[in-house]
């Protein structure tokens, strides 16, 4: 990795994509540290010193924004929810089902142009929803309509400006800008987890030997951890693929042997970011029409504490237990979703049977078909079961005495989007590599 990346400073055109990128998340950084119009600094620090539920997720998700109520609050949630969406009405749509399918270069802008307006549409209710949530917390100078939409009107930008800063990364930069986004927001609080591992060695009362094992512990689960995502997201299952003789031109071109990779979780970490987008949007919506619910009794209460055992464990052992059980089949549906709709068995196997290939002891045709929606149905039940297994462990580790903010979910992201940005960069020295020796 650190002799791809010394390769990369080398090449003057992937110089220009990697200082751009890191221009851009300075950018992000910055805007992490810009208040929101319309707040009081000072009793912005005492409403919150203590984030819970789904404030906590969002503040570990946003790099430490959420806490400091900053333009970029929000992080990129609402344009995560409005993919999901949009993607969930082209399965049961059927015009945007053929601009996904079939509208090529049009269709995807077109579909993109839809999520946006989408993303708006679901910043301005979270916006307001926040509003509403934080006013009677006295974190706001007054209780005006203008500090209103000022606030609200910040928030919305902040998205809006994420969401372009992703897009330039993407077309300009290295990597997914989304998801490096969400990457660098969550490393962001690296520091603070080295600090409390530091708090548990040395606590005030002085050096603890029972809070070093547990440091050392909590060290070696994580590298144990980060070695087994490190193996299923590179691990691929290779399905070989070979070509009978045919003219090309004037030449007859031998047969040829090759493999088609299927990876093991080909859905990458996408599912864990719908699913956890996915649970803690009920909260978002009831949190807008009733402010304190965390202070309630009923259903909607009961709703509320359902959404937000994902990211705490103060809402008792029942919610969590529940919430466990339908985030992890949330993990496991997105996982089928996201690889089925990035790989599609039947087109893979037409055009291998228009170029003349097959894949040994299977038929061409409808059987190859059948074959490779067996082997991707075992893979990714596999590959979703253990996103799942990753993502709850901190659910777990609530019930224990640590305090460790950066758990499974967040070293499944970080991990696969590191993973994703340096083969993307691999990628591109390689297409620069093969440039450059043609031009010679």
């Amino acid at each position: 990795m650190f002799k791809t990346i010394k390769n990369a400073f080398k090449t003057p055109d992937v110089r220009k994509r990697l200082l751009y990128t890191l221009l851009l998340i300075v950018v992000f950084r910055f805007g992490c540290y810009i208040t929101v119009p319309g707040v009081d600094s000072i009793a912005l620090s005492d409403a919150m010193g203590n984030n819970n539920g789904i404030a906590g997720l969002i503040d570990i998700i946003s790099g430490g924004a959420f806490s400091r109520f900053s333009v970029f609050a929000m992080s990129i949630t609402p344009y995560i929810t409005a993919s999901i969406v949009i993607q969930l009405l082209a399965m049961i749509i059927p015009a945007l089902e053929r601009l996904t399918k079939e509208g090529g270069e049009v269709g995807r802008q077109k579909i993109n142009r839809y999520t946006k307006i989408l993303t708006i549409i679901l910043a301005l209710v979270e916006g307001i929803g926040l509003y509403l949530s934080y006013k009677s917390a006295g974190i706001f100078v007054d209780d005006s309509f203008l500090t209103g939409a000022l606030v609200v009107t910040g928030l919305v930008a902040g998205t809006s400006i994420l969401m372009w800063l992703g897009e330039q990364i993407t077309a300009k930069g290295i990597g997914n800008g989304i998801s490096l986004l969400i990457f660098i927001g969550i490393i962001s609080g690296l520091p603070s987890g080295l600090v409390t591992l530091w708090n548990l060695i040395m606590p005030e009362s002085g050096f603890s030997t029972t809070g070093l094992l547990t440091a050392i512990g909590i060290v070696i689960g994580a590298i144990i951890l980060v070695a087994g995502v490190v193996f299923v997201q590179q691990a691929e299952r290779r399905v070989p693929v070979q070509y009978s003789k045919k003219v090309v031109g004037r030449k007859m071109v031998g047969a040829q042997s090759t493999h088609i990779p299927l990876k093991l979780a080909m859905a990458g970490v996408m599912p864990v970011i719908f699913a956890s987008s996915f649970m803690t949007f009920p909260a978002m919506i009831i949190q807008i029409f009733v402010p304190d619910i965390a202070n309630q009794t009923g259903f909607l209460a009961g709703l509320y504490n359902f959404s937000i055992a994902t990211s705490t464990s103060n809402v008792g052992i029942g919610y969590s237990i529940a919430n466990a059980i339908v985030y992890l089949l949330l993990i496991i549906g997105f996982t089928f979703f996201y690889t089925y709709a990035t790989f599609n068995p039947a087109e893979v196997s037409n055009n291998i049977k228009k170029n003349g290939g097959f894949i040994p002891g299977i038929r061409a045709g409808k059987p190859t078909t059948q074959y490779l929606s067996s082997i991707i149905s075992k893979l990714t039940w596999f590959g979703g079961f253990f996103l799942a297994l990753i993502a709850i462990l901190p659910m777990l580790l609530r019930f224990t005495n640590l305090n460790i903010a950066f758990g499974g979910t967040s070293i499944l992201i970080v991990v696969g989007v590191a993973l994703e940005t340096v083969q993307q960069l691999e990628s591109q020295l390689a297409m620069r590599h093969y440039k450059g020796f043609l031009e010679k």
